[in-house]
């Protein structure tokens, strides 16, 4: 049995975690904000982290900070999803560190918006950073847990894809339009849109657990990158509901201003090469299969 401590237990991912490891046996300890009676605990704005130092252990997952898409980018919100990512981060970092008994490895959270928007060209994770704000969140975001990097623990950049569940996220949101009918491609329709089904990326962190071999950027993305208008198609298909109405560039601007140029009008093809090369099989390759399977199992 492993201690796995999870930031973000809470959100999507987190919760799916939670899930699997306690079904799996493991016993995953939440950290909390702003409850200090927890054994673990942290209250960002003030700068305090507690990890009780009688609790081994074995794993920490970082999943922390706001929602890049829950709020219309105004500057206060930019500085608030950057900060809060970072300044968390690096809070937690520094305090693996200075505990006696630290945890073999340290999962963190990043994203594909590391590569800034690209053209139709694959990228891995050999590739440069690119422009634009989610590039630099990404950057920073991994650059705050070099401290636990050079403490020796094994550290490893999840850079997330769009994650699809039908719960919560972004295919959520789509699926009330789509199924009323009104669904549509975005702008052009050729940006990326590089995806992972909630399941896999739950597999995908096991094994990154078990793989003492890998560190560094690790990309959570199928194989299967497809562009907008075909993610429009295949949706529509799975749900038996055309998608004739599309959401011109200038539309999607007006309704999400900067936040549309960076999430939903470019895009970047993303390749799995880390996880593929080391031995990790996807369930859910293509996405007319992940699209059917996250939906069944809603």
């Amino acid at each position: 049995m492993m201690n796995i401590l999870i930031s973000g237990a809470s959100g999507l991912i987190g919760s799916a975690l939670t899930k699997h490891f306690t079904g799996a046996g493991h016993r995953v300890i939440p950290l909390t904000r702003n409850q200090p009676e927890n054994p673990c605990n942290w209250q960002q704005d003030q700068g305090t982290l507690n990890l009780d130092e009688d609790l081994h252990l074995n794993v920490v997952i970082n999943l922390a900070g706001p929602g890049i898409a829950d709020q219309r980018w105004s500057q206060a919100r930019k500085d608030q999803i950057l900060q809060t990512r970072v300044k968390g981060t690096e809070l937690l970092s520094m305090a693996l560190v200075q505990r006696k008994q630290q945890p073999a490895v340290f999962l963190s959270a990043s994203a594909i918006g590391f590569y800034g928007p690209r053209d139709q060209a694959p990228v891995n994770e050999s590739d440069d950073s690119g422009s634009g704000f989610l590039a630099e969140v990404a950057r920073q975001w991994e650059a705050a847990t070099v401290s636990a990097e050079q403490a020796g623990i094994r550290t490893v950049n999840t850079r997330f894809g769009i994650v699809l569940d039908a719960d919560a996220g972004a295919l959520a949101k789509m699926l009330l339009p789509f199924r009323l009918g009104v669904g549509g491609r975005i702008g052009s329709g050729r940006q990326i849109m590089s995806w992972i089904a909630l399941h896999d990326l739950v597999r995908a962190m096991d094994f990154l657990i078990e793989q003492d071999s890998l560190s560094g950027p690790v990309n959570l993305v199928a194989p299967g990158a497809v562009d907008n208008l075909e993610f429009t198609r295949t949706l529509g298909a799975v749900l038996q509901r055309p998608t004739w109405l599309p959401m011109p560039a200038f539309q999607a601007r007006l309704l999400f201003g900067e936040m549309a140029d960076e999430l939903l009008l470019t895009g970047v093809r993303v390749e799995p090469r880390r996880l593929l090369e080391s031995g990790f099989r996807f369930q859910e390759p293509e996405l007319r299969g992940a699209l059917d399977s996250v939906l069944k199992r809603r």
